[in-house]
């Protein structure tokens, strides 16, 4: 979907991506953005970089030699928010796109955002992640089947996929207009995770509409081993309940709170069986029927891979991630509050 209107008559657009050793994947993206049908003369691609230790800033730096419309901003304090904030003040832009580095960006992305942006009367549009394996290893395979499973995430729309067109509470990256931020503020430098899902709860109760589009898509790179996934994954679930004490907004919905009471329950039931024997067998019968479920719901991922092997590893990824996201909500839930550079440490 190339625009037919003249550069003169299109928006100019300011592309964002918060950045910290991405060696493995900045250039994937910055091909995909470069490829995008949106006139360049009507785009400007920032790359906010948190002082990369690896070879991401070298990489980046070719880009920036190669196209004129490409910038790199250094992010000393390498918290995500702040990069954001940096180069939205930086922006050229009437519209932010806020993009990750760790995807790659069908060709049509900006384009449609755009549209949809104007056509929908939307104040943040964006569509949906398609999760990709960090590598060929069987636990990276797993791990991507589970990030984008309902299973897993629940009613995630943006990791499960939409067959049309969808107001929701929040999308992945997103394309905002320029005026936003001066209407409701920029992204809360105090948190390290969930500022975008932060500021579309700060948007929607200021009357903003969100939109997500089946049809502008995106795929994102999965964390690889087991053992980064699950600290990702209990990050993931302290995060919208420590952000709700933080900003005294509530954030989290339904499927945030299934983890947590599957793990309440677990822990519940272990501690009865002290004083009665009998909610010991409820224990055990409780696990047992989960991995029943999860390996029935692995069944269908082992025939499209034609790999066995995945009866085995699916239910353990899907029980890592149930199991370390309720943890993380129950720490999020009686974690003192923390601001600024402490909520590094969480």
């Amino acid at each position: 979907m190339i625009d037919s209107r003249g550069p003169d008559q299109l928006a100019f657009i300011s592309v964002i991506i918060p950045c910290y050793n991405e060696e493995r994947f900045i250039g994937k993206c910055l091909d995909s953005i470069v490829a995008n049908t949106y006139c360049k003369d009507r785009l400007e691609i920032i790359i906010v970089d948190g002082m990369s230790t690896d070879n991401t800033r070298e990489i980046v730096a070719e880009f920036c030699h190669k196209y004129p419309f490409i910038r790199m901003i250094d992010n000393p304090d390498k918290i995500k928010p702040r990069a954001l904030n940096i180069g939205i003040r930086e922006a050229k832009g009437d519209i932010i796109i806020r993009m990750d580095a760790h995807a790659i960006y069908e060709p049509e992305y900006i384009s449609k955002s755009v549209r949809y942006l104007d056509e929908w009367g939307a104040d943040n549009v964006g569509g949906i992640r398609k999760t990709l394996a960090g590598n060929d290893s069987l636990s990276a395979r797993a791990i991507a089947y589970a990030v984008s499973h309902p299973f897993a995430v629940g009613n995630a729309t943006y990791r499960t996929g939409a067959s049309k067109m969808k107001w929701v509470d929040t999308v992945f990256g997103g394309c905002y207009r320029r005026r936003i931020f001066d209407e409701i503020g920029f992204f809360n430098e105090s948190l390290i995770r969930g500022q975008d899902r932060e500021f579309n709860v700060r948007l929607k109760r200021a009357g903003g509409k969100i939109l997500l589009a089946p049809d502008i898509i995106c795929h994102y790179f999965a964390r690889s081993d087991l053992r980064s996934y699950t600290k990702w994954i209990f990050v993931g679930g302290l995060t919208p309940f420590y952000i709700s004490k933080i900003t005294r907004n509530i954030i989290f919905s339904w499927r945030n709170l299934v983890p947590l009471l599957f793990v309440a329950s677990l822990f519940a039931l272990f501690l009865l069986s002290v004083w009665n024997f009998a909610f010991f067998w409820l224990f055990l019968a409780t696990i047992l029927f989960y991995l029943a479920v999860a390996t029935f719901i692995s069944i269908p991922i082992a025939r499209r891979e034609r790999d066995i092997r995945f009866l085995a590893i699916m239910p353990l990824v899907f029980a890592a991630t149930h199991v370390a996201y309720g943890l993380g909500s129950i720490v999020g839930l009686f974690k003192p509050v923390k601001h600024g550079s402490e909520w590094s440490q969480v």
